[in-house]
C-alpha cells in the first residue's frame, strides 16, 4: 500500500490517497498508470505528485494510443538516482520507452514535444535510450533553473521535497503534508541558521541548493518520515 499526496493545482489543496500497487494513480483514467509504475524503483511508502501531471499523462497516453512503458517516475531525494533538483523528486517527471526501438522512441518524443502538454521534453542527445518529459511548474528560484521559491503559505509537491529534506536532516517540520506552515517555517529558519544562510524562512536558490546537496542520495535517517 502507498500513501499518495497529490497537489490539486486547481484548488491549491493537498489531497491524500491510499492505494495498493496495482491500483491506478489518482486522477488517472483507463488504468494507464498504476501505482507500481509511478513508484518505479522507489522503496518509499509515501509518494507525491500533482493533478496537472496526472492529467498531462492521461492526454499523452490518449494521443499515443498505445501503452507507454514507464522506467522511472518518482524518487525521494534521499534515494538519489537523479540530478540534484530533478523533477522526479517532485513527482512531475517520467522516463519512459526504454524498451522501444530508437525510431519508436523518437516518435513518442516528437508526440510529447508537439502535444504542448509538457513543460520540458528532453532532447535525444541527452537521453537517447529513453524519453523524458515533465510537467514542472513555477518560476525557478535559481537563474540556472530548478525548483521554485516556496515560503510560509505555499502548498504542493515542492513543499513535500523541502519537508522531506528537513526531516531527514533532523529539522522536524511536524509532518510531511505539502503544507508550508509555522513548523516548517521554523525548521527552515533553524536549518538556514545552522548553515550560515540568510535566515528568512524562504526556500530560495541557496537554500534549495544546500538542502539538496546535503540529502540527495544519502539514504534515510532516524528522523526521516516513512
Amino acid at each position: 500500500m502507498a500513501k499518495i499526496l497529490v497537489y490539486n493545482n486547481d484548488t491549491n489543496r493537498m489531497e491524500t490517497y491510499i492505494r495498493d500497487e496495482s491500483a491506478s494513480m489518482p486522477y488517472n483514467t483507463n488504468g494507464t498508470l498504476r501505482v507500481k509504475e509511478f513508484r518505479g524503483s522507489s522503496k518509499s511508502n509515501i509518494l507525491w505528485t500533482d493533478k496537472r501531471t496526472m492529467l498531462a499523462w492521461n492526454s499523452q497516453r490518449y494521443l499515443w494510443g498505445a501503452p507507454i512503458p514507464v522506467g522511472f517516475a518518482f524518487k525521494r531525494p534521499y534515494e538519489g538516482g537523479h540530478g540534484s533538483q530533478s523533477q522526479h523528486y517532485a513527482g512531475t517527471a517520467f522516463d519512459v520507452a526504454q524498451t522501444f526501438t530508437p525510431s519508436r522512441r523518437n516518435a513518442l518524443r516528437n508526440s510529447a514535444r508537439t502535444s504542448g502538454l509538457w513543460s520540458y521534453v528532453e532532447p535525444e542527445s541527452i537521453s537517447p535510450t529513453w524519453v523524458h518529459f515533465d510537467r514542472r511548474f513555477g518560476t525557478p528560484a535559481c537563474i540556472t533553473g530548478g525548483y521554485p521559491i516556496i515560503r510560509r503559505g505555499s502548498r504542493g509537491n515542492y513543499v513535500c521535497i523541502a519537508q522531506d529534506n528537513l526531516n531527514t536532516l533532523g529539522y522536524r517540520t511536524g509532518g510531511l503534508d505539502g503544507v508550508f506552515g509555522s513548523q516548517t517555517d521554523t525548521a527552515v529558519r533553524n536549518y538556514q541558521r545552522s548553515r550560515g544562510l540568510s535566515v528568512d524562512g524562504i526556500v530560495g536558490c541557496n537554500t534549495w541548493r544546500s538542502l539538496q546537496e546535503n540529502v540527495v542520495g544519502t539514504g534515510p535517517t532516524n528522523t526521516t518520515i516513512k
